[in-house]
């Protein structure tokens, strides 16, 4: 007897298994997302990036409604994001001067809004495509990669960072890039659950694929090599400005003097770096103070490097523009040096307000884009000039975007990233920050110089390993020496085009399988 289409689906709703009460799922995937966290810095408990996905793989795997697959993978993204980025209320609350129960309310909003990222992930896994570990995971890797750009992106807590440091597996990431990091683990957490379920086959594709990452990480392929020039000797600034006062007007020529004072010692170094923001007005407001330093610098053959916002008078026009446009940047002076980066990737109502214009229906913020908007820089910016080499440049945040670094490090010998995580406190922000920048420095095979306010300021090398590392909190001068690098890995040369292609490739069979199955079914 054939059945039709209604008939059948009214079947299966009735046959479905009802599981676990709706409420203790809902709370178990919220816990799971929790606890991913402590997977990453400060805490370092990688298996947590197994036992986390793992979990809302067995949630999702019984037959259910799509609602209630939506509200588990909700619930799992909600706890990942209110608890993983809580730092947030730091710079909220704290330096926001917002009252403690609105930061609350505003870190759960923020929480329901990323997690709508896994609420579609477990919707479309249960509705659209084979429930099976290839598929999990690949539509786990999509949503990592599209908090990237969409909405501007919020490139956090992926789940390949848990693993910078287990080189066994993070070798992949000058192949492939994190996500080709992430991709593993989560297949491997997904098939651990069907190994308890008597399905062995998905983990021998995962060990297989493990074998390939430990051997690279053995074998300790060199994707980049030494340029053959000496080591270039460094010294990152640390002024540790409080962030409440860092942007007083007041307070203003004070910074200038405490980052005066710690570099004296430091001219005649190859390099001096200066943190985000270190010189905390525009160029065209500090002429006298920047004349001194290059002055400095030129007569002890150092290049001084400094973040610093910078307004392009050059490019307004009076009859168009408000006002002159103007950018977070970096700029290299002195000795052997020359160049300046722009920021591209800028924190949204941070650094400029979104959806300009649309805002402009509030009376309250009517206009407000063009009182407070940084510019963005463009994507297609040459290396900073440095002694002879390239520096690749990125600031603050915009390191977190996998692929935006990948372009600022093509043609470089080494890469430098500043920024101010006062903001933060002492939450695992700054912390999970530096973890990015140590995968950047593992996909690029390139050295890392990170210059902060109040930490963390660090020296990274080509595979990702801290070399040299200030303490938080205190004002004081980092120490060392950079190694220049030529090559490409291949990271470098194809990006993440190569796993999101994978991931398309097994997102479209896992539909046509199920699809075929569907309509097996039907003809029964």
């Amino acid at each position: 007897m054939r059945l039709s289409t209604v008939d059948l689906q009214k079947r299966l709703n009735a046959n479905k298994s009802k599981g676990l009460p709706l409420g203790l799922t809902i709370l178990l995937a919220w816990l799971a997302g929790a606890i991913f966290l402590f997977a990453l810095a400060p805490y370092g408990v990688w298996p947590l990036a197994i036992v986390s996905p793992a979990i809302l793989y067995a949630l999702l795997m019984p037959d259910m409604t799509g609602k209630r697959a939506f509200f588990i993978g909700q619930a799992y993204g909600t706890g990942l994001w209110c608890v993983g980025a809580f730092w947030l209320y730091t710079s909220i609350h704290v330096y926001g001067d917002t009252p403690t129960w609105l930061a609350l309310i505003m870190i759960a909003l923020m929480g329901l809004g990323m997690g709508l990222f896994h609420g579609f992930l477990a919707l479309i896994f249960n509705r659209m495509v084979g429930k099976q570990p290839f598929s999990f995971a690949a539509l786990w890797i999509l949503q990592e990669w599209m908090k990237t750009w969409l909405f501007t992106g919020f490139p956090w807590l992926f789940v390949g960072y848990a693993f910078t440091e287990q080189y066994w597996l993070s070798s992949l990431a000058p192949v492939a890039g994190v996500f080709a990091v992430s991709f593993v683990a989560v297949l491997l957490a997904a098939s651990m659950v069907e190994l308890l379920r008597r399905r062995g086959g998905y983990m021998l594709v995962s060990v297989i694929i493990l074998v390939i990452s430990t051997s690279l990480w053995l074998i300790n392929p060199q994707w980049t090599k030494p340029k053959g020039t000496p080591d270039l000797s460094v010294s990152l600034i640390q002024g540790n400005i409080p962030q409440d006062l860092k942007w007083l007007t007041e307070f203003q020529v004070k910074t200038l003097e405490i980052y005066a004072t710690l570099t004296r010692s430091e001219w005649g170094r190859d390099v001096v770096v200066w943190p985000e923001s270190s010189i905390p007005m525009f160029q065209t407001e500090a002429i006298g103070f920047i004349s001194e330093m290059v002055k400095m610098a030129n007569a002890t053959d150092t290049t001084w490097v400094t973040g610093i916002p910078y307004k392009d008078e050059a490019a307004f026009d009076a009859s168009t523009d408000k006002y002159p446009p103007f950018y977070n940047s970096v700029i290299a002076l002195g000795a052997e040096a020359d160049g300046l980066y722009k920021k591209q990737r800028l924190v949204p109502f941070g650094e400029y307000i979104p959806f300009e214009g649309v805002l402009d229906i509030l009376p309250n913020l009517a206009g407000s884009q063009d009182i407070m908007s940084y510019s963005r820089g463009s994507d297609q910016q040459s290396p900073l000039r440095v002694r002879g080499h390239n520096l690749g440049a990125a600031v603050c945040y915009e390191v977190a975007y996998p692929d935006t670094t990948r372009k600022n490090a093509i043609d470089t010998d080494f890469l430098l990233t500043i920024s101010n995580d006062a903001w933060f406190g002492t939450s695992a922000g700054p912390l999970q920050h530096l973890q990015m920048v140590q995968m950047r420095a593992l996909e690029n095979g390139r050295w890392f110089m990170r210059a902060t306010n109040t930490g963390v300021t660090a020296i990274i090398d080509h595979k990702g390993r801290i070399v040299k590392r200030a303490p938080q909190f205190e004002r004081t001068v980092l120490r060392g020496n950079i190694q220049a690098r030529v090559g490409n890995t291949p990271f470098m040369l194809m990006g993440s085009y190569p796993i999101l292609f994978i991931i398309a490739l097994l997102l479209l069979l896992s539909y046509l399988g199920k699809r075929s199955n569907t309509r097996a079914r039907l003809g029964k």
